[in-house]
């Protein structure tokens, strides 16, 4: 259950994965890892059709207006796209620090990975990593929680 919120979530953003991983981790069901793991690959896949959105490969009209970078955040995205073009480390951290802490917003920059044309499978991979540690940091947070008390 845990792959298909995340994967739902990571096509339409209002559905927060976060907040089901947190009930996932409070009640206990099942392994908290594997559950975070989980989501993390579902909203890995999910993310990916924002990539392909930037790389100009995947034309869903909806999609598309969910992909339009908000007009706060369109300056800086410029930015990040200019500084990102050729440094693909750069690019890479850009995605990491994304995933992991959602600032900048993740599906801006995946949308912004896919127009540097960075290789789908490193995006894929640093997005895996980064999601399933943000998600185990938070399936594990209410034990921790009580631990502390």
């Amino acid at each position: 259950m845990a792959f298909v919120f995340g994967l739902a979530s990571g096509v339409v953003p209002v559905l927060n994965v976060e907040l089901y991983l947190l009930g996932l981790g409070t009640l206990g069901g099942g392994t908290l890892l594997m559950g975070a793991a989980a989501a993390g690959l579902g909203q890995t896949l999910g993310k990916i059709p924002y990539f392909y959105i930037g790389r100009g490969a995947l034309n869903v009209p909806w999609l598309k207006r969910r992909a339009r970078t908000p007009p706060r955040w369109a300056e800086r995205a410029e930015r990040w796209r200019a500084k990102a073009e050729g440094r693909p480390l750069w690019a890479l951290g850009l995605v990491g620090v994304s995933s992991l802490a959602s600032v900048p917003p993740f599906m801006v920059v995946s949308v912004l990975a896919g127009t540097v044309r960075m290789p789908v499978w490193s995006f894929a991979a640093v997005t895996f990593v980064t999601r399933t540690v943000r998600f185990a940091v938070v399936v594990y947070a209410p034990g921790a929680a009580l631990w502390l008390l």
